[in-house]
């Protein structure tokens, strides 16, 4: 079974009321308006692009085991969003996140 997007539930609405042309018309619009939304077309943020900058300092930094809180220290962000971009990286395979007594260590992947 497919996911109902709100693409998909504006589709069936519009050839519900497709007797209507002025419903069906903004319907049309609202349907345009989430799909360029949800387009990959799309330019990053501001703020995307300096945290992809700052991934790759991190993942540069990492030559050596680090945990967030380090790595949070050195370049003077705070621990979640030192978590984060590890995470990101981790997710992205190009970090490896290792547990030794409690503590996330990680280091890049060689």
């Amino acid at each position: 079974m497919t996911k109902m997007t709100y693409a998909m539930a504006l589709e069936i609405a519009i050839n519900a009321v497709a007797d209507n042309a002025e419903v069906a018309e903004k319907l049309t619009a609202l349907r345009a308006q989430i799909e360029k939304k949800n387009s990959a077309e799309r330019k990053p943020t501001k703020a995307q692009v300096a945290n992809d900058a700052l991934k790759g300092e991190i993942l540069t930094a990492l030559t050596e085991r680090m945990t967030a809180t380090e790595v949070a220290e050195r370049f003077e962000i705070s621990n979640q969003k030192a978590s984060a971009l590890l995470t990101s990286l981790v997710k992205g395979g190009l970090v490896e996140r290792t547990v030794d007594k409690r503590k996330a260590y990680f280091q890049a992947i060689a």
